[in-house]
């Protein structure tokens, strides 16, 4: 799972309660977000990858489902 949260006094806290028990072993992933205001602004994903989407051209027309396959294909596999 993700969670947003901040930086206060040197401690990471959590936007949202989450129920942990003491001791728990957690991963952090640290991501710097810019602020604007009080709301960070993270782009989305279509967002991100605008400059790309559509650009692919010549492709059989069932690549998206068995994009693997044709990939084990291209690689001789």
């Amino acid at each position: 799972m993700t969670y947003k949260g901040h930086v206060q006094n040197g401690a990471i806290v959590l936007d949202e309660p989450v129920n942990l028990p003491d001791g728990a072993i957690v991963s952090l992933e640290i991501a710097m977000l810019e602020n604007v205001g009080d709301n960070p602004q993270v782009p989305t994903l279509a967002e991100r990858l605008a400059s790309v989407i559509g650009k692919a051209e010549g492709l059989p027309a069932d690549w998206s489902e068995n994009h693997d396959a044709y990939l084990r294909k291209a690689h001789g596999q």
